[in-house]
């Protein structure tokens, strides 16, 4: 299974190499991760099924060095994550990895484009924000007229909308998704996996999507299988939401 898990001679924007992960409950160590291996070529879009407890959403966190290995490798871009104090990774975060979460994250007392806007801010770049940039994501989101508007104000599709909007504004040379489309119906599901695809194929962003959701997961162009904390099998994936015919 190594050589469908590793892409040879092609360099790997991100690579995990035997990642493990113990929580400690109690007295006892939960294993959420037993020796994941795997990487991800630059444009490449990787889907990450499995049912909960699978381990996928530590995968997630490890990956965007939002929590730390119990032992094994990450490098995101040919930097081992472990090399990196709190503020180097932090700043990588910031600088390279655009972040989609099923709960959107929003700042409530900010309108949509505010919410956006403050991703920007803290991202420490020192250019201005394009705001022809902003305007082109809202509308490819359909979000254009809700922009002046509240999280409250807003229905959670087009809260979604907003956090990947959130995500892209920064342009990310890698994104990240856990369960995107865990929270919506299926139109609104369409619409963000349409746009995870469009920031892959347009935008040239690496997309990493974590699902529960063997359909959706179908717009990877690789799919990998977790479960019991394991990378259990791996499929290509159709690389689009057209089904088969």
């Amino acid at each position: 299974m190594g050589s469908s898990i590793y892409n040879q001679n092609v360099p790997s924007i991100i690579h995990a190499e035997q990642l493990t992960k113990v929580y400690r409950a109690g007295k006892v160590d939960v294993q959420a991760l037993r020796g994941v291996s795997f990487s991800v070529e630059a444009g490449e879009f990787v889907s990450i099924v499995g049912p909960s407890g699978s381990g996928k959403s530590t995968l997630f966190y490890l990956l965007g060095g939002l929590t730390q290995a119990t032992s094994g490798k990450i490098e995101i871009g040919g930097v081992d994550f472990a090399t990196l104090d709190d503020a180097e990774r932090t700043k990588m975060r910031k600088s390279k990895i655009g972040f989609i979460f099923q709960k959107f994250n929003l700042l409530p007392t900010l309108s949509a484009r505010a919410n956006i806007e403050i991703a920007y801010d803290i991202s420490g770049r020192t250019e201005p924000l394009d705001q022809a940039y902003l305007s082109h994501l809202a509308d490819l989101l359909n979000i254009g007229k809700r922009l002046e508007h509240r999280p409250s104000e807003l229905s959670g599709g087009e809260q979604q909308r907003v956090a990947i909007a959130r995500a892209l504004i920064t342009r990310p040379s890698i994104v990240l998704a856990d369960e995107p489309t865990g929270n919506l119906d299926t139109e609104n599901s369409d619409i963000v996996l349409e746009m995870l695809q469009r920031s892959n194929k347009e935008f040239k962003q690496t997309v990493l999507m974590i699902t529960h959701n063997p359909e959706a997961a179908q717009i990877g162009d690789r799919i990998l299988h977790m479960r019991d904390g394991h990378i259990t099998g791996i499929e290509a994936g159709k690389g689009s939401l057209s089904p088969a015919v």
